[in-house]
């Protein structure tokens, strides 16, 4: 099978520069095996900004100050944005049923922040909004949902809440009929659901200063992301997260995902039959 770079005869001896000088910015790893679907993603920018090789592309990311259009296109071109309504439930139900209560409890008359990172095309944050709406958590409190991403692309299409069937395949019928209307050939989030989200935003892992803007999160959903991260990035990301998060702090990760080998003040426990992330002192 031909790579874009060969068939648009650029050459691939540029492309470690480039995966190491994304994985400084971005976090996302690409080794060797993988340098082909790094190349494919990122020739077409290539070739729009009017270059015929990887190498000065890589000059223009690294030295180039006004390039940050140009990252925030990368990041959207590498943006891996499949998810669904639904998505492993089962934390999401532990947090409403037992961590949630808690904290309003704790605090009634305080915003508690859930922040979801990344939230792809939105899917995850909507389903926390229906997960506390069904446990009637919006009546005991007041509760802050943000949904952030690296990429603005998945933001816009969030932001836009046009879904199609392939979002909903998990998603009980009954709830996308009492949550969800028709339109057009896609489904849109009910008014009422849809102002239960109190932001968009585009945020970095990585950049410390897009994790402070959420320091007041007392949950925090960062699932299925890690997977793409080195271990070093996973490293400085979770650096971020535990410096930043009050406490106590509740971090949901992927199931396919683990701190175990990662220094971190966060402690593993098993709360309503999910494993979640327990930040109990401060850094």
């Amino acid at each position: 099978m031909t790579s874009q770079y060969d068939s648009l005869g650029l050459s691939a001896s540029a492309l470690p520069l480039l995966r190491d000088i994304i994985h400084e910015r971005l976090g996302l790893f690409y080794d060797v095996s993988r340098f082909d679907t790094l190349g494919d993603r990122l020739a077409p920018l290539v070739v729009d900004r009017g270059f015929d090789s990887y190498l000065d592309y890589y000059y223009l990311l690294k030295y180039d100050q006004s390039s940050a259009d140009d990252w925030q296109r990368v990041m959207d071109a590498l943006s891996v944005p499949e998810t669904y309504f639904w998505r492993e439930i089962d934390q999401i139900q532990a947090m409403a049923q037992h961590v949630i209560p808690a904290l309003l409890r704790a605090a009634p008359f305080t915003p508690l922040h859930i922040w979801s990172v990344p939230c792809a095309s939105g899917e995850e944050p909507l389903t926390i909004a229906m997960v506390l709406e069904e446990a009637r958590l919006f009546d005991q409190g007041p509760i802050e949902i943000h949904g952030s991403d690296a990429s603005a692309a998945a933001i816009h299409r969030a932001r836009a809440g046009r879904y199609r069937e392939r979002a909903f395949r998990s998603l009980p019928v009954s709830l996308r009929e009492r949550y969800f209307e028709p339109a057009g050939d896609a489904w849109v989030p009910r008014r009422s659901l849809a102002a239960r989200i109190s932001s968009w935003s585009v945020a970095n892992l990585l950049t410390e200063s897009d994790v402070a803007a959420h320091a007041g999160a007392r949950v925090v959903f960062c699932r299925n992301v890690f997977i793409y991260f080195s271990s070093a990035a996973l490293q400085r990301a979770i650096g971020h997260l535990e410096r930043w998060m009050a406490v106590p702090a509740y971090l949901g990760l992927g199931a396919s995902e683990s701190l175990l080998k990662t220094s971190t003040d966060f402690q593993l426990e098993e709360i309503g039959g999910a494993f979640i992330y327990v930040k109990k002192k401060t850094p």
